[in-house]
């Protein structure tokens, strides 16, 4: 500003002077108009005056703009090393004495100046294009100056040599060598500067595309919130669903690097067979992240539980509900919620309303758990009946079965098994259901179970087996909870201990994965043996899982060398079944009970099948079947939460002798109209000398001849 200042005033200066110089030169020409002198003095007073004139201004204007040059280079340096003084400089030309401390100028003007970069993305761009005005400008007069070059000429070659620093090497003189060598220098330091800009813009939009920082421009797809261990399997079974369709577009958000994403899903090592897993980083619980993933455009929407205790993932997965319902454009698809705790399912469904499909993860487990202890055998066929890889629900209209009875749309599905109807109809028979063999159902005898473990959800477990049990049946809770905890437990959750009717609680305390204090409990006497996922480590799946094994061996080796001691009458609840059957070979491949076993990784699964010690539920691989159902029908839940109730119906294994004679031939239609003569449906069978059971068999019109070693799997009301 001083230089510039400066400059002008100078220029002002110098016009002045002209100004009276021209007055001069008209006062000569009056004078020679009235003859005061002659006319040839007159001529070359005025041509002399005019050369003068023209020498003198080309000389000034080249001096002014050397000086105004070195104005500008010299007073920034000499201002910015006076900055320090002038507060105190300032304060004393104002008489006062300021006790407190200022903050020095140079630090305030350097705040501002970063303030300003931050605040305006583009400061950097227009302060690098200021500088280079200011450069070519400056050193353009500069060349004015030192060379004989008109100023137009001179500010083009200072352009060239910040274009190119090579182009001063033609440059003849002292002075303009060092201007030129000069300029050339600045104009290398902003090129470097603006080569860094475009490397550092270039570099952030890379490493916005590369940590997942774009958006998503994607419709019809399913979207995923959240990270789990559940993902490999859940990501697997919307996979296998899409490959009907040649495939489709899954998003995944959640709070993590996108690369690690990406490379936790290829150790998956499953081909998706068409289907595109996208991932993107980013919050649930932030709007502009849930547009950045096209979450209005969804066809569905899963909310996973995140991996710590049960309230903080439940209480998570509410604020993701609430965010999702702060979406201005309206949700095109439903949203299925993994819940963790029963207690915290009719809060997130008051806030979602009816888009919100819920799927209580320690619930569904727990069910399956009591199901398959009380009928060995039935986690496999829940394998089979979740998720897309075999048989699978499907919920639609049939106008052409208008009029027709239940009964009769059974047998009216060469390739389906129908399970159940939403709209009763009425109609006529078309299949003769034959000599049903009249078998009477077993009576229920009392049962001992045992769970080693404590679950949060357990109250709700005792809950069903009060439901399932008869009178007299006994449960054993061994735990390392203290007795006066878990009992305070219980009750806080809901369950009314004195109001059981059917089972009588058993408290042992101990650690599970200690041998001498398994072998204080009566292991030889027990019905069923659950190991559930104990709630203090349920966050590592790895940890979770060596416990149940290191359990399960443990309790084997107790039974075996107790042996002698199994009671005979063990065997009473099976009597329903053929000596040969697979179910009674479950239980007598080591002669003792039958032990259930949580299993949260997949991978545990086969050290646990190929023993042959226990059968267990793949907890986390059911949930992940289970959502990936209900995201691609939300009306699958109805039938899902059917099934899993302690009342109604639910899923059965049933002996060939309650459908049919030793060796007698029918197709699988008839055995169909047969079970629905006992209230059931029959939705497939295992053969005696099979390893997996069928569900929804083909060729139903084939007949064939049955052994009463085969059993049935079936819808049945409860007993």
């Amino acid at each position: 500003m001083a230089s510039v200042m400066s400059s002008c005033f100078a220029i002002h200066q110098r016009i002045r002077v002209l100004e009276l110089e021209e007055e001069i030169i008209n006062i000569s020409m009056l004078c020679n108009a009235n003859g005061i002198s002659g006319k040839g003095e007159g001529e070359i007073l005025e041509s002399e005056d005019r050369i003068s004139h023209s020498y003198f201004w080309q000389a000034d204007s080249r001096t002014i703009a050397l000086y105004t040059v070195i104005l500008s280079v010299v007073i920034p340096f000499v201002m910015f090393r006076c900055l320090e003084h002038m507060p105190s400089i300032s304060s004393y030309l104002k008489g006062s004495k300021n006790s407190e401390e200022e903050v020095p100028l140079k630090k305030r003007i350097a705040y501002r100046v970063d303030v300003f970069f931050s605040v305006y993305p583009y400061a950097k761009l227009l302060a690098l294009l200021l500088a280079t005005i200011l450069l070519i400008g400056f050193g353009g007069l500069a060349l004015y100056a030192v060379s004989e070059s008109s100023l137009c000429e001179a500010l083009w070659l200072s352009w060239t040599f910040v274009a190119d620093s090579g182009n001063h090497a033609e440059m003849v003189g002292k002075g303009p060598r060092i201007v030129s060598v000069s300029i050339s220098s600045g104009g290398m330091l902003i090129f470097a500067m603006m080569l860094g800009l475009v490397s550092d813009a270039i570099s952030e939009k890379v490493d916005s595309w590369r940590k997942g920082k774009s958006e998503v421009i994607e419709k019809n797809h399913i979207l995923i919130l959240g990270w789990s261990d559940k993902l490999g399997s859940l990501l697997k079974q919307l996979a296998i669903a899409n490959k009907s369709i040649g495939g489709g577009v899954i998003v995944v958000l959640a709070e993590r690097d996108k690369e690690e994403m990406e490379m936790d899903i290829a150790k998956l090592e499953f081909d998706f067979m068409g289907t595109s897993v996208i991932c993107r980083s980013g919050s649930p619980l932030i709007l502009a992240d849930l547009k950045k993933v096209s979450v209005s455009k969804a066809r569905a929407i899963i909310v996973l539980a995140s991996d710590e205790n049960a309230d903080q993932s439940d209480a998570r997965a509410l604020r993701v509900v609430l965010s999702l319902t702060g979406v201005k454009e309206s949700l095109r698809g439903h949203v299925v919620v993994e819940m963790s705790d029963l207690d915290n399912e009719p809060l997130v469904k008051l806030v979602g309303g009816e888009l919100i499909e819920t799927v209580v993860a320690h619930d569904v487990i727990g069910r399956l758990m009591i199901q398959c202890a009380l009928q060995p055998g039935l986690a496999q066929i829940w394998e089979d009946i979740l998720g897309f890889e075999n048989a699978e629900f499907y919920i639609k209209k049939w106008p052409q079965l208008d009029g027709m009875r239940f009964e009769d749309v059974l047998i009216s599905f060469p390739d389906a098994v129908p399970c159940g109807v939403k709209v009763a109809a009425n109609g006529g028979k078309i299949v003769k259901p034959g000599f049903l063999p009249h078998i009477i159902s077993p009576p229920k005898y009392p049962e001992k179970i045992l769970f080693c473990g404590w679950r949060r959800d357990i109250d709700d477990m005792i809950m069903v087996l009060e439901a399932f049990l008869p009178p007299g049946s006994e449960l054993w809770m061994f735990n390392d909870v203290p007795i006066i905890e878990r009992k305070r437990k219980l009750t806080d959750g809901g369950l009314d201990i004195s109001g059981l009717s059917n089972i009588m609680l058993v408290h042992k305390e101990g650690n599970a994965v200690i041998r001498r204090h398994l072998e204080n409990l009566p292991l030889e006497t027990f019905d069923s043996i659950l190991i559930l996922a104990d709630e203090s480590v349920e966050d590592s799946v790895v940890h979770s899982d060596s416990r149940s094994l290191a359990t399960l061996l443990l309790i084997r080796d107790i039974q075996s060398k107790r042996l002698p001691s199994k009671e005979a009458n063990s065997n009473l609840r099976y009597s329903g079944f053929s000596h040969s059957s697979w179910i009674r070979e479950m239980q007598q491949a080591s002669d003792k009970s039958i032990i259930i076993s949580e299993i949260l990784d997949s991978r545990t699964r086969n050290l646990v099948s190929v023993s042959r010690i226990s059968d267990y539920v793949l907890s986390n691989e059911l949930v992940s079947m289970a959502l990936a159902m209900v995201a691609e029908d939300k009306q699958i839940n109805r039938v899902l939460e059917e099934l899993f109730a302690e009342e109604g119906n639910e899923l059965c294994i049933r002996p060939a002798e309650y459908y049919l004679y030793e060796q007698e031939e029918l197709c699988f239609f008839e055995i169909m109209v047969r079970g629905r003569e006992r209230q059931e449906i029959v939705i497939g069978y295992r053969l005696a000398n099979a390893e997996r059971a069928v569900i929804n068999p083909p060729h139903k019109i084939e007949r064939r001849k049955w052994s009463l070693d085969d059993v049935f799997v079936v819808i049945s009301l409860g007993d």
